[in-house]
């Protein structure tokens, strides 16, 4: 691989102009797919198999024109001190909005005026109008929502309280400023990390590129394919960071051989042919770890994971064919002031700096002197943080966690207030049977705990099948109303089914948890094998994949302390504590997995090709260290920085997404990677890359570390055996 991945380089070197003129190309023409698109709805949300969703499915069925799984609004009232919604001028407000609320969006299936539905609380101070819509809340076009918007607030200048609930309003969370920030600071720590503008604009002008072209690709078959927002979301945070990673480890790479007095267009070729094997395995990790998350069998999640994929792919090809243009095209710039001065006054074109120790050899030669120390505390740190993760509670938060400046938040309380907080979430039992039935359902359910009202039975036209609904006494998220709907399942027969909003809500959640081990073994089990292809070593993918495994869990305990805990949670912005994010299991692996398997991969392998130049295990740690550990360094900052960008966000689920990824990243990168790893590495000595000789004969060769390259170079082991053995005595 590293031999056809050199010729792809020196290649791409060469032909620049014409590579360069291919991806703008490509640029251009999925730009023009994107912009003449037709317009997409929202990707429709249906998680298959589960009770909620085959009680939604019969209601389609029996209830017809019903939009029975349709986004639903509340437009809560609260009377001023001393008066109440009976008031007849008040009385007139209401009826008011209800007309105006009628009129409002072609979308509306039904509004409900609350005089005739007896939605007042039972003091009279607080009442709601139910708003049905025709679709579900992905489907909802801006103009509904900003019709139900200024409905709400031209009532609110009347003199009452007057807030919105309801999954109408819900929408993707606004997205740019946290990319920005994240762009800003990654240029930062680029440039820092190169000293020169042009290097530390490549990978983001690649990046850019990458993500422009794979998010362009994604609108333009979104109508097709029925994919959402959260699918280019998705694409855009993977493209961005996969992207600005692997074009900073060609980069670097290249950087380091011309340092060793390399032609420009050897240098790329190298480059491509060594940091660029490193780069393909990296991507074939993340792209096992995007398209596994099939196995959870949710339709939306499959699309988003195999549209990241996509990106993550084209960052790669990016990274090995348009790099090395570009790099063409920079000539001496891409090296900063210093370097090129201090190459003009040596025309071998050697920097003496590159012998010395740099911050990554002093702190591998400290690991190798003490990596059990090293390797303690690194996991019992980790292990300490975990511990909070053994009370994880999965769910989906509702509008109770969104914050008091929200109309959701606010509209959630008074609901509470007035009618008891499970009002936010009732329950939807779907009966399949006649009166009777429907009768002795509602009998049973009486007879259990939790619930705070029951509804009469409403039949359809056939009488086959009749709807109930359940008011819980406990909010939708919590443990109590999770109980009540397990328990109105468990004391009725196959013939009722619970759903609703909060029902789909928990069985969204246990078919995440189903799916979490099959998922992780599913990904790490296929990582490891390529992991072992790649390092030609059973103990190095396995003690990779452990590594990933323990900050993975660490970072779900740091969540588990500040949001279900509360733990620091005013220093996050964390007003109202609650179950973790379903999603947020299964997405961390995705996401992180294929990060930590990018730092791996480029440490290790560095480590790897000193050891096959003919290096001592200690001397291949330090010589990885000293030539990957500043790329990974910055590689990670730039990520923290990325994700730590979301923690602002005034959503809860953004919040945390951005938090555990931050965290999870920090973790693998600067315990696992940086410290675990050498640790590890330093203790197994010879042993870390043993192979078993039957097994070595059955793995493909791919040589990764160039060492089929180095030899037909002519330079075989000489440089890294020489050279780092200079480095220290182990």
């Amino acid at each position: 691989m590293a031999t056809f991945l050199y010729k792809l380089g020196r290649s791409a070197f060469r032909r620049r102009r014409l590579v360069a003129l291919l991806w703008v190309a490509l640029l251009a023409l999925a730009g023009v797919g994107a912009a003449t698109a037709p317009a997409a709805t929202s990707s429709s949300f249906s998680i298959p198999g589960t009770e909620a969703q085959r009680a939604f499915d019969l209601l389609e069925q029996r209830f017809p024109g019903g939009s029975a799984d349709g986004a639903t609004a509340r437009v809560v009232f609260k009377a001023p001190a001393g008066q109440t919604m009976k008031d007849p001028a008040n009385k007139a407000k209401v009826e008011k909005t209800v007309a105006a609320l009628e009129s409002g969006s072609d979308q509306i299936a039904q509004v409900t005026d609350p005089y005739t539905a007896q939605a007042i609380s039972r003091d009279g101070s607080t009442a709601y109008v139910s708003v049905a819509y025709k679709v579900n809340a992905m489907e909802l076009t801006d103009a509904t929502r900003d019709a139900l918007k200024e409905t709400g607030a031209a009532a609110q200048g009347q003199g009452l309280t007057v807030e919105i609930g309801g999954d109408a309003l819900q929408s993707m969370p606004e997205t740019g400023a946290g990319e920005i920030v994240g762009v800003i600071i990654a240029g930062i720590v680029l440039v820092i990390t190169f000293g020169s503008l042009v290097a530390a604009g490549l990978p983001l002008l690649t990046a850019i590129i990458g993500v422009g072209i794979g998010v362009s690709t994604i609108t333009a078959l979104a109508s097709v394919l029925d994919l959402g927002s959260t699918t280019s979301t998705l694409a855009m945070m993977i493209g961005l960071a996969v992207g600005i990673d692997y074009a900073l480890f060609i980069v670097s790479r290249y950087r380091a051989e011309l340092a060793e007095g390399r032609e420009k267009e050897e240098a790329a070729g190298r480059a491509a042919g060594t940091a660029g094997s490193a780069v393909v395995f990296a991507g074939l990790t993340v792209v096992i770890a995007l398209v596994g998350l099939a196995v959870v069998n949710i339709p939306m999640l499959t699309k988003m994971g195999f549209a990241a994929a996509g990106t993550v792919v084209i960052a790669v090809l990016i990274a090995l064919t348009l790099i090395p243009a570009l790099l063409g095209f920079a000539g001496d710039k891409v090296v900063g002031r210093k370097q090129r001065k201090a190459a003009a006054a040596d025309p071998q074109g050697v920097d003496p700096k590159q012998d010395k120790p740099n911050a990554g050899t002093r702190w591998a030669r400290f690991v190798i002197r003490r990596p059990l120390m090293v390797l303690l505390v690194g996991v019992l740190g980790l292990g300490a943080i975990a511990v909070p993760a053994a009370s994880l509670e999965m769910g989906l938060p509702d509008d109770g966690v969104k914050p008091t400046s929200a109309t959701e938040r606010r509209a959630y309380d008074l609901l509470s207030d007035g009618f008891g907080p499970g009002f936010n979430g009732p329950l939807l039992v779907v009966v399949d049977g006649d009166k009777a039935a429907a009768d002795k359902t509602v009998s049973t359910i009486k007879g259990l705990e939790g619930w705070a009202a029951v509804t009469p039975p409403t039949p359809n036209k056939a009488g086959d099948t009749a709807m109930i609904t359940v008011i819980p006494k406990d909010r939708p998220s919590s443990v109590a109303t999770e109980s009540l709907v397990h328990d109105i399942r468990g004391a009725t027969g196959d013939d009722v089914l619970v759903t609703g909003a909060t029902a789909m809500n928990i069985d969204f959640s246990q078919k995440m948890n189903d799916a979490l081990l099959p998922y992780l073994a599913l990904v790490v089990g296929l990582a490891f094998l390529l992991l072992m292809v790649v390092f030609r070593s059973v103990l190095v993918p396995l003690k990779a994949a452990l590594g990933f495994l323990l900050s993975v869990v660490a970072a779900l305990g740091a969540v588990v302390a500040v949001f279900q805990w509360g733990w620091l949670g005013s220093l996050f912005g964390v007003e109202q504590t609650g179950p973790i994010m379903s999603m947020m299991p299964i997405f961390m692996v995705g996401v992180v997995f294929g990060l930590a398997m990018d730092y791996e991969v480029f440490l290790v392998t560095r480590m790897r090709e000193a050891y096959v130049h003919g290096a001592r295990p200690g001397e291949a740690i330090v010589t990885g260290f000293k030539h990957g550990a500043r790329v990974v360094t910055a590689a990670a900052v730039i990520m923290i920085a990325v994700f730590s960008g979301f923690i602002g966000s005034s959503e809860q689920m953004v919040k945390m997404i951005g938090f555990g990824l931050a965290v999870a990243v920090l973790f693998d990168a600067f315990v696992v990677r940086m410290a675990i790893v050498p640790a590890v590495l330093a203790l197994l000595g010879h042993k870390a890359w043993w192979l078993p000789k039957w097994l070595g004969r059955v793995l493909p060769n791919v040589d990764v570390e160039g060492e089929g390259l180095a030899a037909a170079q002519g330079d075989g082991k000489g440089r890294g055996k020489d050279e780092d053995r200079e480095l220290v005595s182990v």
